[in-house]
Formats: C-alpha cells, structure tokens, sequence
C-alpha cells in the first residue's frame, strides 16, 4: 500500500467504501435458527431478563453486550487533518476508527455523529447514551471545547470516558519518547522539550510528559512560544506554569534552539533542517502533523536528529493511536474502571517495555506485532 501513489491510492479508498457501503456490520451472538432460538431471544424469554436487570442494573453488564460495547463519538469539527467538514464526512472516519476497536481489541463499537457542535448539548447527549455503553470514545471535537466536554462527562458519567486525540496521541508520544530518550542517551525529566501544536494532542502530551517527571517544556502555536501573557486559554496556562523552564515570546525557530526533544502535532513543512542544527546533538524529532510531517524525516536525519518518527506508515516509528486504545479501552471495560493519567502512563511503560531493545528505527512495536499493554485484561 505504501507503493501507491496519492492518486492510486484515493481511487482504492472510494473503491473500498463504495463496493463494502461502509466498514461495519452486525454479527449475531446467539443462534436464531428456530422457534425456540425465538423464544430465548426476544419474547417471552427476553422479558425475563429485562425484569432481572430492572431489580439489579448491575446485571446490564453481565447479560446484555455492554460489556464490550464503546460508543465512538465525533461532532465532525476536528477531523484527522480536514477541520471542521462536519458530522456526515465524519462517519468515514468513525467507522474506521470502530473497525480498529474490532480488530485489536474484539470491542464491538458503534459510530455516532452528532449534528451539533454546541458543547452543552454534546454533553447532555452522551450523558444519555450511558445505559447502551461501556465506555465511551471522544474522537475529532475541536479544541478546547474537546477539554470542556470531557471533564463535565468523567464528573456525571459512570462508565469509562477518553478522548481519543488527547490521551490516545499522548500515551503513545510517550512510550516512543522514552525508548527515543533511551537510544540517544537522554534523561527525560531533565530535556529540554519543544511542542508545537497546542489544541488537543498538545495539551495531553505536555500534561502526561509533566505527570511523567518532565520539568522543561516550552509550548508553541502557530504564532510561536505561549508566554502566560499569550496563552489564550487556562489550558495552555498549565502547562507553562508548571514547566520550569520559561521562554521570552519568539518563534519555534527560536525555541529549538538547545533543545533536545522536538514534538510536533501542528503543521505541514513548520520546521527547517536549520533548526534541527541548531538543537543539541543527535536530538529527537517527533513531526507527527499528518499526512505531511513538520518535517521529512530524510531532511531531519541529514540535518543531524538521532531518532525520528512521524504519524506516516510509510516511514519507520509510526507514531500511531492505534498502537494503546484498544487495549486501553479493553482494560477500562473489563476492569471498569476510569480512565487516569497513571493509566496511560502504565500503558506507556508497557508499550515503551515491548521494544526491549529499541534502536533509532525502531522506538515503538508496529500495529500488527503481538505485545501486551494489560496482560490481565487482555483478549
């Protein structure tokens, strides 16, 4: 797939989804091949059950399939790297997403657009939707309203809520970072830290990098270094107060200068070989803007970085959600328990553990390896 050109390989996507009209489908639990399958099934036998759970609601999760049931929910005003194309372009995308679920987690999940964008009524919408689910997948809701849902959702809701984007994105950046800091030879709590991009992913990955022992992070937007006079939002302010090290206003380019660790979930072409020069040597170079990275990773090699990733396939250290969210989702449900920031970092040890001895091309397992990040939830 990786030899396709982007022509070839946009005509094999509408082939794919015209031909299969969608990715998901409905498989049958329990046989429906006679009167009596009948009977157990949906009525009489249903009632019984329906009566049992009304006693006790705690039997939902135990005889109907929420359980293994996630609800994957987008408002389309985020959207891989699209924007804001809405609910309807969105549903490609979240039934990609639930067919991953499948795939590497056997977790049926069921896609779900919603035709609003105004946080209140977001909220009060999952809020409804508990009692079918067991956890619940934010995915592609623009930031910082992505921030505001979340919080109000793990305050009211019962079940296991993540937004994928957030801690997703930066559970995986960690595991590769630490196998990154162990090939350069690095200490992460005492690098010097530059993260471009400060929406969603940004935000998480500063916070998880900060909960993990980093003390040194200057955090960019498009305009350049966030200073508590700029910063726009409280989310932002976090970060750079909690970080020990405090930049002056400038640009990226002004940043990197000294610095060891570039992680970038902004923009295509935003950084210059010049920059990675001007960096300690051998740094490392996380340009996960995607499908076009921060920088290529042959331009970033030759200008000196010691590890490089991206978000591409194409490329070696595919930064990529799907390496943690199954199985993170997988453990949270079977566990039932909530989703914490000593959870993601839990699994980023492990995912980091199952590169035992990682190299410059090699920081983080590929998808389809076999390795565990909850071995007693795991299935």
């Amino acid at each position: 797939m990786s030899d396709m050109t982007s022509t070839q390989l946009a005509d094999a996507a509408r082939t794919l989804h015209t031909q299969s009209r969608g990715k998901l489908g409905t498989l049958l639990r329990v046989p429906l091949d006679s009167m009596q399958d009948l009977a157990l099934a949906y009525s009489p036998g249903v009632g019984v059950i329906s009566s049992d759970i009304a006693r006790d609601p705690e039997l939902s999760w135990t005889m109907t399939g929420r359980q293994n049931t996630v609800a994957v929910i987008s408002d389309g005003s985020a959207v891989l790297g699209l924007g804001n194309i809405g609910p309807l372009a969105a549903m490609p995308v979240m039934e990609g997403k639930c067919a991953l679920f499948k795939r590497f987690a056997d977790l049926d999940a069921v896609p779900i657009c919603l035709d609003t964008q105004n946080t209140d009524e977001i909220i009060r919408i999952v809020q409804s939707l508990e009692p079918s689910f067991g956890a619940i997948n934010l995915e592609d809701i623009s930031a910082p309203r992505c921030f505001v849902v979340e919080e109000a959702l793990k305050k009211t809701m019962k079940i296991p809520i993540m937004h994928d984007d957030q801690w997703g994105t930066a559970t995986v950046v960690l595991g590769g970072v630490i196998n990154a800091c162990k090939v350069t030879d690095r200490n992460l709590t005492s690098t010097k830290i530059v993260i471009s991009g400060a929406g969603s992913a940004g935000i998480a990955i500063a916070r998880l990098l900060i909960q993990y022992g980093a003390t040194k992070i200057i955090l960019c937007d498009s305009k350049g270094v966030i200073t508590p006079e700029n910063s726009g939002n409280e989310y932002k302010t976090e970060i750079i107060t909690a970080s020990t090290l405090h930049s002056d206003s400038g640009s990226i380019s002004d940043a990197l200068q000294n610095a060891d660790i570039f992680i970038g979930v902004s923009a295509p072409n935003s950084i210059t070989p010049e920059m990675i020069s001007s960096m300690t040597p051998h740094p490392i170079i996380f340009a996960l803007a995607n499908p076009i990275p921060e920088i290529m990773p042959e331009l970033a090699l030759a200008a000196g970085a010691g590890v490089v990733a991206t978000g591409r396939s194409d490329y070696p250290n595919q930064i990529n959600n799907a390496l943690v969210f199954p199985q993170l989702f997988r453990h949270c449900i079977t566990t039932q328990t909530p989703f914490t920031r000593d959870i993601y970092i839990q699994a980023a040890q492990s995912l980091a553990n199952s590169v035992p001895n990682p190299t410059p091309d090699r920081i983080v397992p590929n998808v389809f390896d076999t390795y565990s990040l909850f071995p007693s939830s795991a299935k």
